[in-house]
């Protein structure tokens, strides 16, 4: 199947941007508390009898004059997790399709833990053959400071379960330089980052000045979490370096590099996967309308300038919305 065959079925199927009101199955069902708590209105869902999209919030005030953004947050619940997967590869390979073409060049940042395993769907055909492998520059929005061999590290884990397995260019995946300190390593990475951007592989964020990644894939931590941006840690609030570092992570390993928010919330799209009933309290603060911005988690903060955040969730994961 060609690229555009694979964009079309995929504008047909899970176009997030497609406003074709459909009848879900009741077991997709958005409990009818939550659909009078928060400003949604029904979207095409990707495979309407498996899961429903659902925009989280109206879209931004529109573009009226130079410098003003809009941003745009989408949720989607998934019955299994086999429908999530389909529906995230479909979704980049969309955005791989648009970006090679319009920049000649993919941005793709990468998360650790099961983020990685949702993205199986890419590894096998049609993805496999139709998606321009060359055209992806492949970075970690965090990683562990440990050697690229070991169980720790993000690199391996995406090296073992994604990156093995696809074409993408070598000298096109920006892992860390693991025999550098965490603090050396992040200065490195944000070099790094910096060069590239002079090189035009990377854009820059008109509205924000940080850098502008087509697409981050991340997940998020049952505290809320997001890369290595712990609830309550003071990296949480840097707002000048492109990328830092952490010498005592909450979770172990303790030495981690990370984006900023900062240059998180420049992304151009952001797919959140979360699932699992132990995200479900986490998930319900962050998409509650009651936010108290004392004790905000680092999720919460989260908030594209210019762009596109999409949850990929399943029920257990929303299982507290209704609550709202």
């Amino acid at each position: 199947m060609s690229l555009s065959a694979i964009a079309s079925a995929a504008a047909a199927s899970t176009s997030l941007s497609s406003v074709n009101p459909r009848r879900s199955s009741p077991a997709s069902r958005v409990p009818v508390p939550l659909r009078r708590s928060l400003p949604w209105r029904p979207l095409s869902s990707s495979s309407s009898s498996h899961s429903l999209l659902r925009p989280v919030s109206a879209m931004a005030s529109p573009r009226t004059a130079a410098g003003e953004a809009a941003s745009r947050k989408n949720l989607i619940i998934f019955d299994a997790e086999e429908d999530l997967a389909s529906s995230l590869a479909k979704r980049t390979a969309e955005l791989s399709a648009r970006f090679a073409a319009e920049r000649g060049a993919f941005t793709v940042v990468l998360s650790g833990g099961s983020l990685v395993k949702a993205l199986r769907k890419l590894t096998e055909p049609p993805y496999l053959e139709a998606v321009d492998w060359s055209k992806w520059h492949v970075f970690w929005v965090d990683e562990r400071v440990v050697p690229k061999d070991h169980a720790d590290s993000n690199y391996k884990l995406a090296s073992d379960e994604f990156l093995s397995k696809v074409p993408i260019p070598a000298g096109q995946v920006y892992a860390i330089n693991d025999a550098l300190s965490a603090e050396g390593a992040a200065e490195d990475y944000e070099t790094r980052l910096r060069q590239l951007v002079k090189d035009g592989v990377i854009g820059m964020s008109p509205v924000t000045g940080f850098p502008k990644f087509n697409l981050m894939l991340m997940g998020m931590g049952p505290d809320g979490h997001v890369a290595s941006l712990f609830p309550g840690h003071p990296v949480v609030h840097e707002n000048q370096k492109w990328v830092t570092f952490v010498k005592d992570s909450p979770k172990p390993p303790p030495e981690r590099i990370t984006f900023t928010l900062p240059v998180i919330n420049s992304s151009a799209c952001i797919a959140l996967v979360v699932t699992g009933a132990g995200k479900a309290g986490a998930l319900h603060k962050a998409l509650s309308k009651e936010q108290n911005t004392s004790d905000l988690l680092p999720v919460e903060m989260v908030s594209l300038q210019d762009g596109e955040l999409t949850w990929f969730t399943d029920k257990p994961a929303v299982s507290m919305l209704s609550s709202l």
